[in-house]
């Protein structure tokens, strides 16, 4: 597959996709290479803009933090693959770094899985994540998780796999249970371990509640990248640093939580000194050059200027006569 083009080009220095290469080849490098890799979750392409400016090398565009913002409804299903697809194409377009995208269940059978997976790779996405709920899926540190069976999802990952194929693509399949919330962890690490034999990328079970139980995962499937999920402010799962997640084996961590939590707290603050007849203080608010330097306003200019056509009026006798004489040796040539 072709690589992407996002709207700006990588800034010097940047860690993300280099040139000419897939969005997917560049996540597969990033996750071969020693650490545990840190994905911030992003809902918009503010937001993954953010997070490639911060220096992460991969981004994770989550459910969670999409149904909120988009919708401004809880995750339990009601987030269309329509309009996740949309989104993942805006924050792909925005960003010179790999983006995984969560693909919740699916969004059916296995033939709209087929459709889901062509579909992200479509939007620019490097990787998605599938999970094993039924319809309709929730978050799952919620309570009430429930499981298709196991052919069914081994199934799902090879659809998955065909899909791929299919396109000419390497885009990464991260294979999710849920089935350590809704029947047991020994449940969760076999199915994994199927997920892995059917060709899964990278292996992940959500709510792990335990650093024995974190550990127990690492060890199916040797060589197969692990993923952890930081669930902040309440989660089932321990919140490890990335150092102590790699001890454990992990090679991709994601946070759910923060850029929307943050995001909602800070928006309700400034709510309430606007409220007050006032403005957010200066500490909570960035500066308008700093508003433009973000949103790439300086490096727009910068480029605009390259396509910048003078009028006549502009035009100086001498350019006039340089011009004329550049055009009779060009017809010198002819």
């Amino acid at each position: 597959m072709a690589a992407r083009c996002p709207y700006f080009a990588a800034e010097e220095g940047a860690r993300g996709i280099r040139v000419g290469e897939s969005s997917a080849a560049a996540l597969r490098r990033i996750l071969a290479t020693p650490g545990a890799h840190q994905a911030p979750c992003c809902f918009d392409a503010l937001g993954a803009r953010l997070v490639e400016r911060a220096g992460f090398p991969i981004g994770f565009m989550g459910g969670f933090c999409v149904s909120a913002a988009r919708l401004g409804l809880p995750d339990v299903g009601l987030i269309s693959y329509g309009e996740m697809v949309d989104q993942g194409r805006l924050i792909n377009e925005s960003v010179s770094i790999p983006v995984i995208g969560d693909g919740d269940n699916g969004y059916g059978n296995s033939m709209n899985i087929k459709r889901t997976i062509k579909g992200y790779i479509n939007a620019g996405f490097a990787g998605i994540m599938l999970e094993d709920q039924v319809a309709p899926k929730a978050c799952g540190h919620t309570e009430g998780r429930k499981v298709i069976s196991r052919e069914e999802a081994i199934m799902h990952i090879k659809a998955a796999i065909d899909a791929r194929k299919e396109s000419g693509s390497d885009i990464v399949i991260v294979a999710r249970t849920d089935s350590h919330q809704a029947i047991s962890l020994d449940e969760a690490l076999w199915r994994v371990k199927a997920f892995a034999d059917a060709g899964a990328d990278v292996l992940f079970i959500d709510a792990l509640a335990s650093v024995e139980e974190m550990k127990a995962f690492c060890a199916v499937a040797p060589g197969v990248p692990k993923m952890a999920n930081m669930l902040e402010g309440g989660g089932k799962t321990p919140i490890l640093s990335p150092a102590e997640l790699e001890e454990i084996g992990f090679s991709l961590v994601v946070y759910p939580l923060s850029l929307i939590g943050v995001s909602m707290r800070a928006m309700q603050d400034a709510l309430v000194a606007i409220k007050d007849g006032g403005v957010p203080p200066p500490g909570a608010l960035p500066s308008f050059q700093d508003i433009k330097d973000t949103l790439g306003f300086n490096r727009y200019y910068k480029e605009d200027k390259q396509y910048q056509v003078m009028s006549m009026a502009e035009v100086t006798p001498g350019m006039l006569c340089s011009y004329q004489i550049l055009m009779q040796n060009n017809h010198a040539y002819i």
